[in-house]
């Protein structure tokens, strides 16, 4: 029979509120700004006003950890769930500002109407109504004297009973004692057992990632600068997508300002390159993977406790080290020189929008190898040769598509241990095999989803060999790419419905060209024999109708890029499924070629 690993209490409200104030429960700030709206704020005080439950705070122990001298502190208290809410009474009973979704520190104000019972955000009309109480805050803190207020309110409303009144007034003041659920969970649980204890008790259905435990960690840590850490995480992370967040953090948090953190990130005040945003999860998982040779994020909240995997017991040592192995990867990850060679490669490989990157855990796990390749001092050439190539690996593989904790752990430990080269041999043997370029891309290409990461890979491919787009002579699909072209179809989307084809089988990956939108028009939906007939007369002298390519040479090259068979200047709706099979073959034969060039 298992044990019960948590327990269960109500609490009043000012007793939670006293240990958030305290330090007893420590606040990690897993959703880091405060996202409520304002009128949740006010349904909450609501809901408490009138007795009804507001769900349950959970909250995870930390273990108690062994000290140098062999006496033991005790773990204070994280909250795992009710941040917001939590957030959302320190605002409305105690007063305190927030700091919003912008960052900025902002007063939720909240008013009371006791005539009508009701609860309001704080407005100018019902500031200037004298039948509302304009901050409930200062009526529960007790800052203003209840006798004075009962005089002046019914002053202003002369109508109102005063026993009533003041019958309202202290059912507003006892607010703080009703009952709060809190559900406290051991410190040694596994962090499987914790989400799953977080998913069933959640009504919402909000599920907590490990990086989010991490997360909650490393912020209620005082003693090795968990806070600032957090918040280094957390800024690079939104900075990357918005550079003018620099000015607010100088704004808003001085004292984050102040620390060597923000000096190594505020280059990205002057980025604006959305190739590769990370989350606080990517941040972690490469951080994490770079420094501590592990993969699964369960063993980075173990590390960040104190734990010694061998004994099974918690030790202030460790913690320390790991605190300062994880505070070296995340200096690693968001070094200007770092961040911004690491994309340059990724750009030499074709991979050029963030259009074409659909798989954020390859692009993670080729940063781990640039950052562990530059650790273990692999020369410059060599580096950039395996990012490109273990990336594109990847993606062809979709590798890190499923239980991708399981297999950064396999490759970071392989990795460590063994030479690169020969690593990336072996696993290459082993599912890039003749029969994966042969049989299985081919079947991958055969698909209507133009998001497709093979698909992306073979555009990756045109952009690394310049090609020029569908019947172009200047224009390349790298400017049709970084543009913002289209995708257009070699048979007409249009000649294809109306021979009666569903949409699965005209919306092929083999259908898809990069065309500019203006050639695209004036073939319509004109059969390929018939917009062909004319292409050929441009080749021998006619007049340009569809693009500039006024010769056979130029024209055969261009087929050629696009893996278009030569036969398609006399097929019609009857060589449509052999057009396809042929360009399929072409085109997993071109990502071949383009694989081993990297």
């Amino acid at each position: 029979m298992s044990t019960q690993k948590y327990s269960v209490n109500q609490h009043l409200t000012e007793t939670v509120l006293s240990w958030v104030k305290s330090g007893e429960i420590a606040i990690p700030e897993i959703q880091r700004p405060f996202v409520w709206d304002a009128s949740k704020v006010r349904d909450l005080m609501d809901s408490l006003y009138q007795g009804y439950p507001i769900g349950y705070l959970i909250v995870w122990r930390n273990p108690n950890v062994k000290l140098k001298d062999g006496t033991t502190s005790s773990g204070r208290k994280i909250l795992i769930d009710g941040q917001q809410r939590v957030i959302a009474l320190k605002a409305a009973i105690l007063g305190e500002p927030v700091v919003n979704k912008e960052y900025k520190q902002v007063k939720i104000t909240i008013s009371f109407n006791p005539k009508e019972e009701k609860f309001e955000v704080l407005n100018p009309a019902i500031e200037r109504d004298s039948s509302w109480l304009s901050d409930i805050s200062k009526i529960i803190s007790g800052d203003i004297n209840i006798l004075e207020l009962v005089e002046e309110y019914c002053g202003k409303n002369p109508t109102v009973d005063r026993n009533d009144f003041y019958k309202k007034l202290e059912a507003l003041r006892q607010i703080t004692k009703k009952q709060l659920g809190v559900i406290e969970l051991e410190h040694d649980l596994d962090i499987e057992i914790v989400t799953e204890i977080f998913i069933r008790i959640n009504s919402q259905g909000v599920v907590l990632s490990q990086a989010d435990f991490v997360m909650s960690k490393i912020a209620a840590n005082e003693k090795y600068n968990g806070s600032i850490i957090r918040k280094s995480i957390d800024y690079f992370c939104h900075m990357a997508i918005a550079p003018e967040f620099h000015s607010q953090i100088v704004e808003v948090d001085k004292d984050f300002s102040s620390t060597d953190y923000f000096q190594r990130m505020s280059w990205l005040k002057q980025e604006n390159d959305d190739l590769y945003d990370p989350d606080y999860t990517d941040l972690l998982r490469v951080a994490f993977a770079t420094e501590f040779n592990r993969g699964k994020m369960s063993d980075l909240v173990s590390l960040l406790s104190g734990r010694n995997f061998e004994t099974r017991t918690y030790e202030e040592e460790i913690e320390r080290q790991s605190f300062a192995s994880l505070e070296k990867g995340i200096f690693n990850f968001i070094n200007e020189t770092n961040f911004k060679r690491f994309l340059m490669i990724v750009r030499s490989a074709g991979f050029i929008s963030p259009d074409l990157l659909r798989s954020q855990n390859a692009l993670n796990f080729a940063y781990i190898v640039y950052l562990k390749l530059r650790s273990l001092n692999y020369n410059s050439a060599d580096i950039e040769k395996y990012v490109r190539r273990w990336f594109i690996f990847s993606i062809l593989t979709g590798r890190y598509s499923s239980s991708p904790e399981s297999a950064f752990d396999f490759d970071i430990k392989n990795i460590s241990t063994k030479n690169f080269g020969e690593y990336l041999d072996d696993v290459e043997k082993a599912d890039l095999s003749d029969a994966f370029w042969n049989v299985s891309l081919v079947q991958h290409l055969d698909s209507s989803v133009s998001s497709s990461p093979y698909f992306n890979v073979f555009l990756a491919a045109q952009v690394k060999d310049n090609d020029k787009g569908f019947l172009s002579t200047d224009i390349t699909v790298r400017d049709l790419v970084t543009q913002r072209g289209d995708i257009h179809h070699i048979f007409p989307k249009s000649y294809l419905k109306k021979n009666g084809l569903t949409k699965g089988r005209y919306n092929q990956i083999a259908n898809y060209v990069y065309m500019q939108s203006e050639i695209n028009v004036k073939i319509g939906d004109k059969a390929p024999c018939d917009y062909f007939e004319h292409i050929q007369k441009q080749c021998n002298g006619g007049k340009l109708k569809y693009g500039g390519i006024n010769d056979a040479v130029s024209l055969k090259d261009n087929l050629e890029m696009h893996c278009i068979p030569e036969g398609i200047s006399s097929m019609d709706i009857k060589g449509f499924d052999g057009f396809l099979e042929q360009r399929r073959q072409s085109m997993a034969t071109k990502i071949k070629n383009y694989y081993f060039s990297l």
